[in-house]
């Protein structure tokens, strides 16, 4: 495999209009609509250049799908993680771990979306 693992992520939520909230204030970026072939299933995509490197993915709402636990963990690439987990608990979340250093790969802050699901932050300043 010539690329990064990851290919696309979905993080479930059971709020949308709540959840797209929190991800657009924490990461200052703007979700859009992904039109589903399924009803139930309803989709906000956030931003994605198919030429960068990294992977996008959305925020996901369908029946049966709960959100919360520790299964996977994703995180979000930031210029200084400090600044994004500065605006979630204005958002309606809460910081679980605040911005820590990892070494050589640089700092990383965890933190609980409206949904209760965490997320984390990645930053090399």
């Amino acid at each position: 495999m010539n690329r990064n693992p990851v290919g696309w992520f979905e993080i479930y939520v059971q709020d949308m209009k709540r959840a797209k909230a929190f991800y657009e204030t924490v990461l200052a970026v703007e979700l859009t609509e992904l039109a589903s072939p399924d009803p139930e299933l309803e989709m906000q995509a956030f931003p994605m250049d198919m030429e960068a490197g990294g992977a996008s993915g959305a925020l996901a709402r369908m029946e049966g799908c709960p959100s919360g636990g520790m299964g996977t963990l994703v995180y979000f690439s930031c210029e200084d993680c400090a600044t994004e987990a500065s605006r979630v608990e204005a958002a309606g979340g809460k910081i679980c771990k605040p911005k820590m250093a990892i070494g050589q790969y640089g700092f990383i802050a965890l933190v609980s979306d409206t949904e209760g699901n965490m997320v984390g932050l990645h930053s090399l300043q």
